[in-house]
């Protein structure tokens, strides 16, 4: 593999198939790679981390830059590189090449990105700890923390034993699928691993398809632009590996007490176990674009960084300590409340990076299970088969031993009893027994957090796979595509309840003879949530009608008011998104009556039919509504484009709900556009890598033009997958030195 077999190749949808004489040299391409595909993307991703983008953004991008800086983002991936240098410098030489590459070709990048000229922005230099600040800030929200201000709210205003109620996988978490079919389930008696990461569909794609390959390992995965390898779905010939969320809980929030201290009242101190504590204060400021400069001011305290501070933590704590459980001299003048928080990178100083080429040179299950004891942030569920016949399936991150209540809500910093106590070991672990499934429910994790999301998908993906015994790569996109909602039976049943008499139906009366036609259509519905179903449609219309009831209701109404927080993490208090997620359970409690759900759901179903009624044409379909709307830096593109094929206009309709295999996410009772879906399909097969097969949302280019920056697209949107290509002689090479143009590698 020396000489003129180094190099990229490209297959016929753009994929880079990189080949180096070392695994630092092909860490340097990899970062060259990000670099002239992903020039814009990664730019955007090293200043996300920074709390930078303001000014080149604007003055929307400030809270996330004002959260980046206070959560000292960029400084923990400093902390954890130093401890790589230390610990594990032939790693550490790893990221650093590429970095290296990175830097090498972020000109030729940026030239071909209209982007940097539209915002006006220089590509800038990364640092040795880039890669790690871009992999924390993507993973910081994943575990959800902001979770424990509404639990915190809810059982203020409520009583904490409504908590429970609203228990499921809300805003801004993460999930996943991943299967894994043993050898003696398919038609190859080798195992097939398959899945989909469910995350904010972003426009460039989260996940880039890629292939690394040199004499030591020669793997093809999905990796995050602007981290070396490939940390979560990969094939090395020899073994493929899987996650998803474990849905662990592993940050906590402290409730602190501040006061000043210093002639000139510039140092601060808090209140931890032992007393007052010197505290670590810096102040900054964040430049916008188009706007005056944003002070801030960042505080660590003993257990973390201060995230909430001023008039809306003394909201949110203010009332807890009445409870009587703050120190007597803790309420003195010049005292005020923060809230910090604590996580593991910050604490230990590590992120896990020394994984991420042990993944790549494993070649068993053993290994790659011996590889993930190191493994820190995010906590994952890991399915691996081997050639061999091996397989795992088990959890691998860090996760604190602490106290229960830690896990639960904002805790008194004070309290001893509330301090960290090590490392929960050794993590779960189960054996593969015929077929193993993963999709964040309560399972083997279940030791480790506190919300799980409903066990519908893990289910149905179970129930699908007992289907047979002859499975093959191909045939595993049937399990992707799959959209039955079976969250959908709570409300179908309280339709069911909702009869009413026969009655030309009126203004405050039983339901008419439209409403009683569509009660009928939806009980006999099949509950696929297919993007051309007319009853899909008018399913969600319904759902959304009783989610807006409900959050209405005056049990539930105390939450529509609650204190503010910084804009980050608002989106973890909206009462009707809360609703909508939490809408199976709200359904069935006993703590709402019977008869106040049974009436919001025939409301919903009146108001439906009298829309449908009154309107021109035929019904509408779920498709028509439940659009693909992914997140873009620049939310019209460089020249106003924002469709799918890159020109204006809407983005297409999609199949598909947040409980279904097919997973896309819309948020009930607030809007039908889609945010949340696959970022990735794939299978792995471990009879014969180049069966494997891939697909992501968009392409493989973040270049706006480029005939692959969209052209996967139409697959995702039948969930069929790309063909894994592995032979070198059906790849293209691609020309040394700079590109001033996209190119075209051929039709696929």
């Amino acid at each position: 593999m020396r000489g003129t077999d180094t190099g990229t190749y490209r297959d016929g949808w753009g994929v880079p198939h990189l080949r180096a004489d070392s695994a630092d040299e092909l860490a340097r391409a990899q970062g060259r790679n990000a670099a002239v595909d992903r020039a814009w993307q990664i730019e955007v991703e090293r200043h996300r981390a920074r709390g930078t983008t303001a000014a080149f953004l604007g003055p929307a991008a400030v809270p996330w830059d004002r959260f980046a800086r206070q959560a000292c983002l960029e400084d923990t991936a400093r902390r954890c590189m130093d401890t790589l240098e230390r610990d594990d410098p032939r790693t550490a030489a790893w990221v650093r090449a590429y970095v290296d590459g990175v830097n090498d070709g972020l000109a030729e990048g940026a030239g071909r990105a209209p982007e940097f000229a539209a915002v006006g922005l220089s590509p800038g230099t990364w640092r040795p700890w880039t890669p790690l600040a871009v992999w924390l800030s993507t993973h910081i929200l994943f575990a959800g923390f902001p979770a424990k201000f509404w639990r915190e709210a809810v059982a203020r205003r409520l009583g904490p034993e409504w908590v429970g109620v609203f228990a499921t996988d809300g805003p801004g978490t993460s999930g996943s699928n991943g299967w894994l079919v043993t050898g003696e389930r398919t038609a190859t008696g080798a195992a097939v691993i398959a899945g989909d990461p469910h995350r904010f569909v972003e426009d460039p794609g989260v996940y880039q398809q890629i292939r690394l390959a040199c004499p030591e390992f020669d793997v093809v995965g999905l990796a995050v632009p602007g981290v070396p390898g490939i940390a979560h779905f990969g094939h090395t010939g020899h073994v493929a590996w899987a996650i998803t969320n474990a849905m662990a809980d592993y940050q906590d929030l402290y409730r602190e007490r501040l006061r000043r201290t210093g002639p000139d009242g510039t140092g601060v101190e808090a209140l931890g176990p032992d007393g007052w504590r010197s505290a670590v204060r810096r102040t900054g400021t964040i430049e916008v674009a188009g706007a005056a400069p944003v002070a801030v001011e960042v505080i660590e305290t003993e257990r973390g960084p201060v995230i909430v501070d001023g008039p809306e933590a003394d909201a949110w704590c203010a009332e807890a300590a009445d409870g009587g459980d703050l120190p007597d001299g803790a309420d003195g003048a010049g005292t005020r409340w923060a809230i910090s928080l604590r996580h593991p990178p910050r604490v230990r100083g590590d992120l896990g990076f020394g994984v991420l080429p042990a993944l790549l040179r494993a070649r068993s299950a053993a290994e790659v299970d011996r590889a993930l004891e190191g493994w820190v942030e995010p906590v994952n569920v890991v399915l691996a088969a081997d050639t061999a016949g091996g397989t795992l399936h088990r959890v691998a991150g860090a996760v604190p031993v602490r106290h229960p209540g830690n896990r639960l809500r904002i805790v008194p910093a004070w309290d001893p009893a509330h301090a960290w106590r090590g490392w929960y070991g050794p993590m779960p672990r189960a054996r593969v027994e015929g077929v193993a499934v993963m999709a964040n429910q309560r399972g083997i994790a279940a030791p480790l957090g506190v919300e799980f999301a409903p066990a519908h998908r893990a289910a149905r993906i179970r129930e699908l796979l007992e289907e047979s015994d002859r499975w093959s790569a191909g045939a595993m996109a049937a399990v992707h595509r799959d959209t039955l909602l079976a969250s959908a039976a709570p409300l179908l049943a309280l339709l069911e309840d909702a009869e009413a008499p026969e009655g030309p139906g009126g203004p405050g009366q039983e339901p008419g003879r439209a409403a009683r036609g569509l009660r009928e259509r939806l009980l006999r519905w099949d509950r696929r949530m297919d993007a051309g179903s007319a009853d899909a449609a008018a399913f969600a219309a319904v759902r959304a009608g009783t989610v807006r009831r409900l959050a209405d209701h005056p049990l539930l109404r105390p939450l529509a008011d609650l204190p503010p927080l910084p804009e980050v993490l608002r989106p973890w208090l909206a009462l009707v998104p809360r609703v909508g997620y939490a809408l199976e359970h709200l359904l069935v409690t006993e703590r709402l009556p019977l008869a106040d759900r049974v009436g919001a759901v025939r409301a919903a179903l009146e108001e439906e039919a009298a829309r449908r009624a009154a309107a021109d044409g035929p019904p509408a379909r779920w498709g028509d509504t439940h659009r693909l709307a992914p997140w873009q830096a620049l939310p019209d593109g460089p020249a106003g484009s924002s469709g799918a094929d890159g020109g204006p206009g809407p983005w297409p309709g999609l199949s598909g709900d947040h409980d279904c295999v097919q997973a896309s996410s819309s948020v009930p009772g607030v809007t039908d556009l889609c945010f949340r879906a696959s970022a990735a399909r794939f299978v792995w097969d471990l009879a014969d890598r180049e069966n494997s097969a891939w697909v992501v949302p968009l392409g493989a280019s973040g270049v706006p033009g480029h005939p692959h920056h969209r052209d996967q697209l139409p697959l995702w949107l039948r969930c069929e997958l790309a063909p894994v290509v592995t032979r070198w002689d059906r790849l293209a090479p691609e020309p040394a030195g700079p590109r001033d143009a996209p190119s075209d590698r051929g039709e696929p």
